[in-house]
């Protein structure tokens, strides 16, 4: 990857890990629809599932056509390696069960996709792994968040649903205070737009169902590890830190220095928990990635256009987009996302919940439908879907409330997009 890594992203992009196929001279990925691969020998084998050698074995644990999606990921992230998983759910479940164990606390931010935070509470009430939320925007509440049992700190870039943008490089200062890993989920900046690694992240992860894969056909999560915590004798990580000895004693800090954490979530969450990505979605992924540098201009651009309309609507009370040079997140957004940030925003609507929800049935062009990151712009109500199982409080704090609806916008041309929100808000 190091000679890759001279290119600049639009190459990588749709490059990186890949090669002509050896056999056939295939120039596109090939799709490896195998689940097992023959072993040239019974020592071959051994030494594989051993960790002594690399290589294939069942593709629960890798697939050719995987192998090449997380070379690229990681390589546009700047990390060592990475994982391709099944989904960005079981990406954040593998990486807080491959850290923690059971009585073991974490910070997370108290802002984020609905989806991790009903994970994050399940988890705590049923396998007693305590997390503590914290403002992302407040600083004060992650520092005085860590204790001595803290394993690791987790958040979003960019903040879903609301799109501000988080100050990274301080939140990974208190993290290295403490010495334990920053966590950063990049699915709505995607490399593109934001790098966590650059700004002191560890490790990083994506659902790949979003813009990564870009199309909505795609269910897939990636983890991408940095390489550059020291595990290394610490007994709070004894999944990376300390011998496995169905493995033959192996420590995997020791033996892989660079990639230990990647190959524990490989070992225990690939193969002992199972939650690996078919080739199919990897090879849909891998096919997103190539276009990615192409799309993500144009969505931010996209989401300027209608956020600034929106913002000056009559039915519009408040548009969360940070782009907007009014909003108090702006600068770091000048900071951290030069380009934009993102494409995913709410807006409140003057007449509230029952305003909200004739918007989304007014709609002709902007799809229904709980996903974002798509070609196509998408709506939804957080507060009855997506974010539906927090508490209401807790909602109202994520800007959630029951007058708010969330928007991720596509690629269609933006005067047909505000014509569609105009005609939409006349209802």
């Amino acid at each position: 990857m190091s000679s890759e890594c001279r290119n600049r992203f639009a190459t990588l992009a749709v490059h990186a890990g890949a090669v002509a196929d050896p056999v056939t001279g295939a120039r596109v990925t090939p799709l490896y629809l195998s689940n097992g691969f023959a072993f040239e020998t019974p020592e071959a084998a051994a030494d594989i599932f051993a960790l002594r050698k690399s290589g294939f074995s069942y593709a629960r644990g890798g697939n050719p056509t995987g192998a090449v999606l997380e070379k690229r990921i990681a390589t546009l992230e700047g990390g060592t390696n990475a994982v391709a998983i099944a989904s960005g759910q079981s990406a954040l479940l593998v990486i807080l069960l491959t850290l923690l164990k059971s009585g073991d606390e974490y910070v997370s931010a108290n802002r984020l996709f609905g989806g991790s935070l009903g994970l994050m509470r399940r988890l705590e009430e049923r396998h007693d792994l305590k997390v503590t939320f914290a403002n992302p925007l407040d600083l004060a509440e992650f520092e005085t968040a860590v204790t001595p049992r803290t394993r690791a700190i987790v958040i979003e870039s960019i903040i879903n649903p609301s799109g501000e943008v988080v100050d990274l490089e301080a939140i990974s200062a208190i993290a290295k205070a403490h010495n334990i890993p920053l966590v950063v989920d990049n699915t709505l900046a995607t490399p593109y737009l934001i790098r966590p690694i650059e700004h002191g992240a560890d490790i990083v992860f994506h659902s790949l169902s979003k813009f990564i894969g870009g199309h909505g056909q795609v269910i897939g999560g990636i983890i991408v590890d940095a390489g550059k915590f020291n595990w290394a004798g610490d007994v709070r990580y004894p999944l990376i830190s300390e011998p496995w000895e169905d493995y033959g004693g192996v420590v995997l800090a020791e033996k892989f220095p660079q990639t230990a954490f990647g190959v524990a979530s490989r070992v225990y969450g690939m193969r002992d928990l199972g939650p690996g990505l078919s080739p199919f979605n990897a090879f849909l992924a891998l096919t997103g990635t190539e276009t990615l540098h192409l799309r993500m201009p144009r969505h931010v651009a996209n989401a300027q256009a209608v956020a600034q309309h929106l913002a000056n609507h009559p039915a519009i009370t408040a548009v969360s987009y940070p782009g907007l040079e009014a909003h108090p997140n702006h600068p770091l957004v000048k900071r951290y996302t030069p380009e934009g940030p993102g494409a995913v925003f709410t807006a409140t609507l003057k007449g509230g919940e029952e305003a909200a929800k004739r918007l989304i049935s007014s709609l002709k062009i902007v799809s229904h439908l709980a996903n974002i990151g798509e070609t196509r712009s998408l709506i939804i109500h957080p507060a009855t879907t997506t974010h539906k199982n927090m508490p209401p409080e807790d909602r109202l704090a994520a800007g959630v409330g029951p007058d708010v609806v969330r928007l991720s916008i596509g690629l269609e041309d933006p005067a047909d997009l505000i014509a569609d929100f105009d005609q939409a808000l006349k209802a």
